[in-house]
């Protein structure tokens, strides 16, 4: 991802802060009726999503790619973007462009991410299989043994148990979870677990 310089648009520079704090996943930067995406993420989407990529200004001197979606039809292209795997950061308008303007002519529509989209934290009815629970997982490590927690976000579902590691696969296959998190200094060592 290309980094700021004092060439960047107040535009763009708030779209990079954006996305450094999400440096893992798409980020969905709502401008007016669309969600847009830039740089490598607008690639990846694009894609994904089998939709138009092309170019919108520069920066550091060389072109910025760019896709973008309605953001009345963004659920299905949440939902397909989650299937292939990704995170969705959403960062939405926080004032009108009214309101920005009480700031000064050139002063941008204030912007944040409101929601990070996982497999694991999925909420909107119309993207869950009614059938089956969405659990997202946590697994932790204590010394010989370690405790397995799971919750269901869309209903509240919640449950911990203690789980030493032999145990995990098990568990996982009984639960499926969509999503499992671990310690970054255990994600190796779990990884053939967790298949």
């Amino acid at each position: 991802m290309a980094k700021d310089d004092s060439t960047t648009t107040p535009m763009m520079a708030q779209y990079l802060a954006l996305k450094a704090q999400y440096p893992d996943a798409l980020l969905f930067y709502r401008m007016g009726d669309f969600y847009e995406l830039f740089f490598d993420d607008a690639v990846a989407a694009a894609a994904a999503l089998d939709i138009a990529l092309t170019t919108r200004g520069k920066h550091l001197g060389e072109d910025i790619k760019m896709c973008g979606v309605p953001h009345h039809a963004a659920e299905g292209y949440l939902l397909t973007l989650i299937r292939k795997g990704f995170r969705v950061a959403v960062g939405e308008q926080m004032e009108s462009p009214a309101e920005a303007k009480k700031r000064g002519y050139k002063a941008v529509v204030k912007r944040d991410v409101v929601r990070l989209v996982t497999a694991g934290t999925l909420t909107e009815d119309s993207l869950l299989d009614a059938r089956h629970h969405n659990f997202l997982a946590a697994y932790a490590q204590v010394r010989d043994t370690g405790a397995l927690a799971w919750v269901d976000v869309s209903t509240g579902d919640f449950h911990i148990s203690e789980c030493s590691p032999v145990m995990l696969p098990p568990q996982l296959a009984r639960l499926s979870p969509r999503e499992l998190l671990v310690a970054a200094s255990t994600e190796e060592a779990m990884t053939p677990l967790a298949t």
